[in-house]
């Protein structure tokens, strides 16, 4: 579903898989996690994705067996935008 129907499977799914997963990295909700763009490079060129992986699978395992357990009702909880501000852009240029 994620790959252009023209292609008329004319592709690599292994290649695929290792495109979403670089994708999947770079959206991680705090910027610090991200990787840099020259990290995002090398993954591409097939250095070192696999090890960024293993270890973004791992701490994510952990992030949510910890948020489990220690939310076990989530009633009580408050939602984390209710103290962000609207930003004002600047007009059109």
């Amino acid at each position: 579903m994620l790959v252009d129907p023209d292609l008329q499977r004319n592709y690599t799914e292994a290649e695929v898989e290792q495109l979403i997963q670089v994708a999947l990295l770079c959206t991680q909700s705090s910027p610090m996690e991200r990787p840099k763009m020259s990290e995002v490079v090398r993954m591409l060129e097939g250095d070192g994705l696999a090890e960024k992986w293993d270890e973004w699978q791992k701490v994510e395992v952990l992030r949510q067996e910890v948020e489990l357990s220690s939310h076990p009702t989530s009633d009580w909880i408050l939602d984390s935008t209710d103290n962000l501000h609207a930003v004002e852009l600047s007009g059109p240029r």
